[in-house]
Formats: structure tokens, sequence, C-alpha cells
């Protein structure tokens, strides 16, 4: 079974980029995507797909979808009952054939906080800044909440749990090109990747591309669109496949799809592609 995640950054714009071509070549059973940013009725055909999208209430912003060969016997939006439940950042599918509860999520970027946030002390005020940075932290506990919920109701069911898309978190210093440039960064803050910790466990969530790559740097996910940084290779990890631990142990192959060369970009993610034996 092929399961791959992206950021298209606007599915119109990926479709024009070559976002069917490649779903032709990899043939992927389920794909996760984000910043689909595209109504129901505009999303561009893809013959051969179940889709399931979450838009979202916030026009030309956000929305996660779900493309799968099977129709799913079961579609679930939002994050629980929270302010969050509407911006199309969190879709989940059943799928019985596969034997798999599989989430879409879209976390929120956030942004660089005051310097007490950074170091872990509560603030007030800190501005526009502050304000995104404190409500990406909300949003990150309502989805721990929701992650756990979600990966017990899939094991009362017999079903494994996968939840990928683009957490706009780099775990660990080996998830980004420049660490220390970045220590201050959102996405990169101590009490982000704290949360991520609590994430993972072997008896919760598994990070499947770095269970298969352990010492590898990255591989990374995204680059600005900016400069040469993609030709170099100077991007983050921030894109992850989180499995229920009897899903990871079954990953044969993971990691970051890169496309050869900037011209060929889809979007400024690369798909995280993995292939896990049946079940």
């Amino acid at each position: 079974m092929r399961v791959a995640s992206l950021n298209v950054n606007g599915i119109r714009a990926a479709v024009r980029r070559g976002l069917d071509r490649w779903l032709e070549l990899r043939a992927p059973d389920v794909i996760g995507l984000q910043e689909v940013r595209c109504p129901p009725e505009l999303v561009p055909p893809l013959p051969g797909w179940h889709l399931s999208l979450d838009a979202g209430s916030l026009a030309g912003r956000n929305g996660v979808a779900l493309l799968t060969r099977e129709r799913p016997s079961a579609v679930r939006t939002g994050i629980g009952h929270t302010a969050f439940a509407r911006e199309g950042r969190y879709l989940e599918v059943d799928l019985d054939g596969a034997g798999l509860t599989v989430a879409s999520l879209y976390l929120p970027k956030g942004d660089r906080p005051h310097a007490d946030a950074v170091a872990g002390r509560s603030v007030d005020g800190g501005g526009a800044a502050g304000a995104r940075h404190r409500r990406k932290l909300r949003f990150m506990a309502s989805l721990a909440r929701q992650l756990t919920d979600s990966r017990r109701a899939a094991a009362r069911a017999g079903r494994e749990f996968l939840v990928m898309g683009d957490f706009n978190i780099a775990h660990t210093a080996a998830d980004l090109s420049n660490p220390k440039a970045n220590a201050r960064s959102s996405g990169f803050l101590p009490v982000e990747r704290e949360w991520f910790d609590r994430l993972l466990s072997p008896r919760r969530l598994v990070d499947v591309v770095r269970r298969l790559h352990p010492d590898e740097q990255g591989p990374n996910s995204w680059w600005t669109w900016r400069g040469s940084a993609f030709d170099r290779d100077a991007g983050w990890r921030i894109d992850y496949q989180l499995a229920s631990p009897g899903l990871a142990a079954r990953a044969l192959r993971a990691g970051t799809d890169r496309e050869p060369d900037y011209a060929s970009r889809m979007s400024d993610h690369s798909p995280v592609l993995a292939d896990y034996a049946r079940g």
C-alpha cells in the first residue's frame, strides 16, 4: 500500500505544474493534500479517485483533502468542537478494505513570538506575532487530544491509524538545514519540539520516515521558492507520516519524493511517500 502526503500550495496550481502526471507515475493508493485552497466545485477532475475534502470557511485559504482509491466508509472533519473546526485543517476517513483510519493535517504556521515565549515563559501581549504563536499552541493542544481520540477509536474498530501532512514544525535539529540560525524561529521553538516529542511513542505514534532513516539529515520536504534554497537543499522537514505502531512496523520504504530540479516543482513542498506491506 503506497501512501503519500503533499502540501499542494493550491491544488489548481499544482495540477498545472504536473500533480496529475505525478499521481499517474507514482500510483499511490492514498494521498493527503494540504492547502488545497479551492471550493469543491472548482477542484480539477482527477479520474479514478474518491475525493474527500474539507475546504474550510476561509475563501482561498487552507483546505485539506484525501484522495483514495477505495471509497471511504466514513468521513470526519475538524478538530472536535473547537474554534478550529471550520478552518479546513483536519480531515480523516475510514478505509475498511485497508483496515485504516487516515487523516490529512495542515497545522498553522504561527509566528516568531516574544523572546520570553521562546524561552518557554508565558507572556501577555506580544502583538500580532504573539497572538499567532498562542493560537498555534492552542491548536496543537486540541490536535493532540484529537489524535489520541482518533487513534483509540481506530484501534477499537480493528483499524490502524495514520496522520500525515504539514505540521509546520521541524522536530529535531536533523529536520532542518540551519538549526542554529533558526533557534528562535516559529516551527523550531522548544515548546513546539517538546509538543512533538509528546506525540511520539512506540505505543502511540511513530514517525515513519525517521524510523527508517534514523541517522539521516532530513530528508527535507519544504524549501522557499526564493533564491537557490531548493538547489542547495537548504530546507526543512515539516511534512510527516505518523503511524500507529502496527502500521509503522509494516513500513518498507519512506522518504521525500524530491523533484529532480527547480523547474519540475509542483509546490514549495515535495511529497512524502511511504510504502507499507499489506496487513
